[in-house]
């Protein structure tokens, strides 16, 4: 499928890369999309500026990176993907990103490191098969993503930032104020040798605004971020992690970002674990729920939030979420568009 003008396909194989063909916008708002993967990553970030920036690209075969496409270029009204961050090495999260650049420039790849190895430790894989177009798309340049890595982000009326908090299972240092952690040491589970132990996490600010993304981070590193002492900062909008699995989104971790809203990029059947849904429910700040897709595994009658809050109810629909957050970064509204329906939240205040 087509998406733009042959010219402007044409620039994604030419050296004029940098310049800057995203224009800004008019509305001064910062703009978040779950582009619905169906249990893939894929979230779409566009700034007051017209920057845009991609955590995850979702699964490959086609599927996904149209729907991300669609938002970029037709919903956003964007000529280029200015970042695209992949969190870490499963197909699910840098599958698409080979035909998104097939499509249109990428500018910058942030990630953790790629080499012919298969992140998970197999031996005899297929890795090298099928990570060879992410390895080999035209980019205009690769980056590897350290503990406190900042993305570079063109400064607005409103402070902006996006920064590493964790990568490869090292926190950063000194990006927040540090806080004791109090109690016993956390639980952990059985540790984990894949390579979504070594996601990256990232915390986007805009004002008073923060959202969180830790694409697959596991249980048992996510404690290092809050023990012995808490390191995260509370947040207002949280990306729930790993699709919304119990490998994942360890209690401690969801308490100390204390989010007013979450959204969970789940598929159909992949995610909405009833312990995470019940520790989320518990948050003492927690106002809203959303979710992507419906559960419909056999536990959906209990796992998962009432229909109001998801995006798609019915199978073989792929409606994204969408957050508009204001030009001060005050409030922040989610859209369904099925609706479509706009619920809108205060951000938290901080010090």
């Amino acid at each position: 499928m087509s998406f733009l003008p042959a010219l402007v396909l044409g620039l994604a194989l030419i050296p004029a890369l940098t310049l800057p063909l995203s224009a800004g916008k008019a509305d001064g708002k910062l703009d978040l999309w779950w582009c619905d993967s169906e249990g893939g990553g894929s979230t779409l970030i566009v700034t007051p500026e017209g920057e845009s920036l991609l955590i995850d690209s979702g699964n490959p075969g086609g599927r996904d990176s149209a729907r991300i496409l669609r938002v970029l270029t037709q919903t956003a009204g964007l000529r280029q993907l200015d970042h695209l961050i992949v969190t870490h090495l499963h197909i699910d999260h840098f599958g698409g990103a080979a035909e998104i650049a097939a499509q249109v420039p990428i500018r910058h790849v942030w990630d953790n490191g790629v080499s012919d190895a298969d992140p998970d430790g197999n031996r005899n894989s297929t890795w090298p098969l099928t990570s060879k177009p992410y390895r080999t798309m035209p980019v205009g340049q690769r980056h590897r993503v350290e503990p406190g890595t900042a993305i570079p982000l063109q400064a607005g009326k409103t402070p902006i930032s996006l920064r590493c908090l964790i990568t490869r299972q090292q926190p950063a240092e000194g990006l927040y104020p540090v806080r004791k952690a109090g109690g016993s040491a956390p639980v952990l589970k059985a540790p984990d040798s894949s390579d979504n132990a070594n996601s990256s996490a990232w915390v986007l600010e805009f004002g008073n605004f923060r959202f969180f993304d830790a694409g697959d981070l596991t249980w048992n590193v996510e404690t290092r971020l809050v023990w012995p002492e808490i390191r995260v900062p509370e947040v207002d909008l949280l990306q729930v992690t790993h699709h919304g699995l119990d490998v994942s989104n360890h209690p401690r971790l969801l308490a100390a970002l204390n989010p007013t809203v979450s959204v969970m990029n789940n598929g159909p059947t992949k995610g909405t674990a009833g312990e995470v849904l019940a520790t989320l429910r518990g948050l003492p700040r927690l106002e809203a729920q959303y979710q992507l897709h419906r559960n419909r595994r056999p536990d959906g009658a209990t796992n998962n939030i009432p229909d109001a809050f998801i995006a798609n109810t019915q199978p073989g629909t792929a409606h994204p979420i969408h957050c508009a957050v204001a030009p001060d970064g005050g409030t922040y509204s989610i859209t369904l568009p099925a609706g479509p329906v706009t619920r809108t939240y205060t951000t938290a205040r901080r010090r």
